[in-house]
């Protein structure tokens, strides 16, 4: 059974039109040996797309409008992906039809080029993965999330690689990197080395954040509402998500400001205020240190 990921010696990036109607196109660009993707936008009609090999691979799908079915023939199951969501599946072997109408963009990453970035610790978001797609899985999600002002952002910039004159393999293979790592640091990895209390204790801390990162809850009242003290609090947060109470409400903040900044019609500081930050210039200032570009280039996409 022929491979997914293509392995030609001479030219490294390739761009295939599937199909192209007006403003309607499907487009599979082969980027190098391990990484592809499909570029879709279908208005007024549905394509089908066939999967079948035994490559162990991730699948990236990005949902930005529209419909997305897999039909897993292996196991006969049926997953619908509709718009404004990002999906990564695990899968170990492949017999799927991909019936596609909207806005998509789907990239398919093989484990071996996974392999070369492996950390061999546990709880790194790479070998996590690798590690997953090592067991006899055919389709399984991995992570669901809203589609993101960032994500779009660095998607342009993949898909628009073509209109590069030089370098066109690494160009892409560098913007595609960006993507998976981004997407694959918000995996919310936990360390096995927790125990059961600390665990439970920083999960209701989590719980609470996420319920109110906008005005959160001082670390006094926090400690109270999950039974335990200021001291006790901030070490086992730390111990468990990597982070200080205080910098986990600033990530959420931006990640949500990140979800609104899809919104065109929405300004900058509308976007800082509804986030919890009475300055916008501050507010631009955290968005470039969390993500490297300033919310103001994410509306220019």
């Amino acid at each position: 059974m022929e491979s997914l990921f293509f392995n030609t010696p001479n030219q490294r990036y390739q761009s295939r039109e599937i199909f192209k109607n007006s403003n309607e196109y499907l487009t599979k660009v082969d980027i190098s040996n391990g990484i592809f993707f499909y570029d879709i936008s279908l208005k007024n009609r549905s394509k089908v797309i066939e999967l079948k090999n035994l490559d162990r691979m991730i699948m990236m799908v990005v949902v930005k409008s529209g419909e997305l079915t897999i039909e897993n023939s292996i196991e006969d199951k049926i997953y619908r992906v509709q718009n404004n969501n990002i999906i990564i599946y695990g899968s170990s072997k492949q017999d799927f039809h991909l019936t596609i109408n909207g806005d998509i963009f789907i990239l398919f990453i093989a484990d071996f080029f996974l392999k070369r970035y492996l950390s061999f610790e546990h709880n790194e978001p790479i070998d996590f993965l690798y590690e997953k797609i090592q067991d006899d899985i055919v389709l399984e999600e991995i992570n669901r999330q809203p589609v993101d002002a960032l994500s779009l952002y660095l998607i342009e910039k993949i898909v628009h690689t073509k209109d590069d004159k030089k370098m066109k393999s690494i160009r892409c293979m560098h913007r595609v990197m960006e993507f998976i790592t981004y997407r694959f640091s918000l995996l919310d990895m936990v360390d096995d080395s927790i125990d059961k209390e600390e665990l439970e204790i920083a999960s209701r801390a989590k719980n609470q954040i996420l319920s109110s990162f906008i005005n959160p809850p001082t670390i006094e009242s926090l400690a109270h509402l999950c039974a335990t003290n200021e001291s006790k609090l901030k070490k086992v947060f730390k111990k468990v998500y990597k982070s200080t109470i205080y910098a986990y409400v600033q990530q959420l903040r931006l990640e949500e400001a990140n979800l609104l900044l899809r919104e065109e019609l929405i300004t900058i500081g509308k976007v800082a205020n509804m986030v919890g930050y009475k300055h916008q210039g501050h507010f631009s200032k955290l968005f470039f240190e969390t993500y490297g570009v300033y919310p103001k280039d994410l509306l220019k996409r």
